[in-house]
């Protein structure tokens, strides 16, 4: 499995605190089937985005862990202002590996009422969004139809896999459902923070997803997709075949 948001990097944010407590969250991904993750620090009011920390960070920890698990960098990209301009200046800063694949999170106190014109300026200047776990904000919980346009206009959702088991509560476990069966989900993610409660772990998540929607959903959402975005490949835009249809609905080029 592939994980494409995660708080693995130590003392960037709310995630990790030490690198022993980075190491224990990487061991614990890798030993439950995660060959790739993404440590993605948030770039928000509250934490500074230091690119050239999360760089050394990174080497840091993947000379710690060799060959168990793959680690790459990217960023939990709170949509603001200063934020939006740096990224259209600087389009691979922010990105996944610095390949296009930018994750966006809203903040749950106002959705700018221009959303979809700045998806289109960051697509202009070669980024490509994901909407990190819709499912968990409540202004995005009351307007699924908004969420609908951004996937018909060309944006990717994410939504994170313990939603499923309720961790977030039920509001969002029924709405991360709901997105499901309509196909408006791109990927599925940890978005870790420890490794006790918000956990790298991504197995149960297959399995969930695996017996619920098929296996040919699971590995899409959970691999190949992912995989696409650390690599830098594109994906098919808009909503997937939902997955009662069971379709060969996945679309790379």
């Amino acid at each position: 499995m592939v994980d494409i948001h995660s708080h693995v990097l130590w003392g960037m944010d709310d995630g990790a605190r030490t690198v022993e407590q980075s190491e224990a969250m990487l061991r614990l991904a890798a030993a439950h089937g995660t060959t790739d993750i993404v440590g993605t620090p948030h770039a928000d009011l509250e934490y500074e985005f230091q690119p050239d920390l999360i760089a050394a960070r990174r080497a840091e920890l993947q000379a710690r862990l060799g060959d168990t698990i793959r680690i790459h960098t990217g960023c939990d990209f709170h949509l603001k202002l200063d934020n939006i301009q740096d990224a259209i200046l600087h389009p691979a800063k922010y990105t996944v590996n610095g390949l296009g694949w930018l994750l966006v999170e809203f903040s749950e106190l106002m959705i700018f009422p221009n959303t979809e014109q700045i998806f289109v300026q960051l697509e202009n200047a070669g980024m490509r969004v994901i909407v990190t776990h819709p499912e968990r904000n409540w202004l995005l919980r009351q307007k699924p139809e908004r969420l609908e346009a951004w996937v018909n206009q060309g944006a990717y959702l994410q939504v994170t896999g313990q939603s499923f088991q309720g961790l977030f509560g039920s509001e969002a476990k029924k709405f991360a459902e709901l997105l499901m069966e309509k196909g408006w989900v791109h990927f599925l993610a940890s978005d870790a923070h420890d490794f006790q409660r918000r956990t790298p772990r991504l197995d149960l998540t297959w399995k969930l997803v695996s017996d619920r929607y098929g296996a040919e959903y699971a590995e899409a959402l959970l691999k190949t997709h992912p995989q696409a975005v650390i690599d830098g490949y594109k994906i098919e835009p808009g909503p997937l075949d939902p997955p009662e249809k069971r379709r060969k609905w996945l679309g790379i080029f």
